[in-house]
């Protein structure tokens, strides 16, 4: 028999960390190689975490809602051969130190260290720490309402706590004494939060899962960041739409992979960028930084009905086939939720299709520290003037809304106008007898 370590694997350049949001496996249960254990969830994709090797999940050295190191070990399983990695008996009470060593250093970091044995309830390490940091008293910290498991106070509960904490007027703070359990009643201190609760029965209340509160965080701080302007210019795409129609099916058999107008849209977007590298930069603090890589990011549908943004590297060097398995590979896995963290790193733009839900034209909101964001409206048939040589004439022509909105801070009218309206240029210049 032997015991192995399951650790955090590394999950992305940019990926420190991640919180455990389930276990999927019981302490006892039987666990055969690649089969999932946990699931965890870093800021922008949750994912699962499989063993390596088959044997008996034994210790789990982590619970729910606790945030976890890249390298962390977060369970050990006994496994029958010898070949897997030998953990001493001793592990667990090492990791044990090693946290109270860090309990120890938080508590002479602050002025008025805070006695958590005090209380009967559960706290983690890491929500121990964030309180100490704080300031925050045991009184305070046992009255968050906790979102976790039995109530268990979360990061997350205790950061929104933090946040809203000098807002709340007449707060009292308690002073931790050895408390004497007191009978459950209705009573509400000012530092708890209130769940909301409808007045005339009828109204369903449901609480933001973990994505739409990351996303409604996003989407604020981007607004409060960008100061946001659009330019809006209308396509004829007919030759566009003649064409795909023409070579779908003969793509489809020699490709294995369907092709979509998003391809397209996206390689116009890359030469665009290599056209006008100002938009393919980012804003920090004082500086710009210019992107040496056009890394496309494209808005995806999650399986739980929210979007996410996996991003094309180097796409200005994919050919149209290329680009089509790029965007159908990664399309698919989000709508499967199997995206890995790096799938949603490094974009330097991002393009929106909000023509998939049948709208002419949007506003899109930035998705920092990008500068720009680009939105595809819905193509319809519409009457338009045809110029010829022999004079004008009314037509059914296929033609959509290119809606471009970028930061002022960095980008004026001109280019993001300039920008925008390249796009355009290559879309209506599209070669009808092209190659894939």
């Amino acid at each position: 028999m032997a015991r192995f370590e399951l650790k955090l694997p590394k999950m992305g350049e940019s990926v420190a960390e991640a919180t455990i949001t389930n276990w999927l496996k019981e302490v006892g249960d039987k666990i055969e190689a690649d089969d999932a254990v946990l699931e965890i969830a870093t800021d922008k994709v949750d994912s699962e975490v499989p063993s390596e090797v088959s044997g008996v999940l034994v210790e789990k050295l982590f619970g729910k809602d606790d945030l976890v190191q890249v390298g962390q070990t977060i369970a050990i399983i006994e496994t029958e051969g010898g070949n897997a990695e030998v953990v001493s008996s001793e592990v667990a009470p090492a990791i044990i130190e090693e946290i109270q060593k860090t309990v120890e250093v938080a508590k002479e970091s602050v002025a008025t260290p805070v006695d958590f044995s005090e209380s009967d309830k559960f706290f983690s390490p890491l929500v121990k720490n964030i309180a100490k940091e704080e300031g925050i008293s045991l009184g305070e910290l046992v009255s968050i309402n906790g979102s976790g498991k039995e109530g268990r106070v979360t990061k997350e509960d205790i950061l929104n706590y933090v946040k809203n904490r000098g807002s709340q007027p007449g707060t009292v703070v308690a002073t931790p004494v050895k408390a004497v359990e007191a009978p459950k009643a209705s009573v509400v201190t000012p530092s708890q939060t209130v769940s909301p609760v409808s007045v005339n029965g009828g109204d369903e209340i449901v609480e933001m899962d973990r994505m739409r509160k990351l996303i409604s965080g996003y989407m604020v701080a981007s607004v409060q960041t960008s100061a946001h302007v659009q330019s809006f210019i209308e396509v004829d795409v007919t030759n566009i739409v003649k064409w795909r129609d023409k070579v779908k099916n003969a793509f489809e058999k020699r490709e294995g992979e369907k092709l979509t107008y998003t391809p397209i849209f996206m390689e116009a977007v890359a030469k665009a960028l290599k056209d006008y590298p100002g938009m393919n930069i980012s804003v920090d603090g004082d500086f710009i930084i210019k992107k040496k890589n056009i890394n496309l990011g494209m808005a995806a549908a999650l399986p739980n009905g929210n979007l996410i943004v996996p991003v094309i590297k180097n796409a200005d060097q994919l050919n149209l086939v290329g680009m089509a398995k790029a965007v159908n590979d990664l399309g698919n896995r989000a709508k499967m939720g199997k995206l890995k963290p790096d799938d949603t790193q490094g974009g330097t733009y991002t393009v929106t299709n909000v023509g998939t839900f049948g709208s002419v034209f949007g506003t899109p909101i930035i998705n920092q520290p990008q500068v720009g964001i680009l939105a595809l409206g819905a193509i319809r048939k519409v009457p338009a003037v045809i110029e010829t040589p022999e004079g004008d004439f009314i037509g059914i022509r296929q033609r959509m809304f290119l809606s471009h909105s970028y930061d002022h801070r960095v980008v004026d009218g001109a280019l993001g106008g300039a920008f925008v309206k390249r796009v355009a240029e290559y879309l209506e210049a599209f070669d009808i007898n092209r190659d894939y």
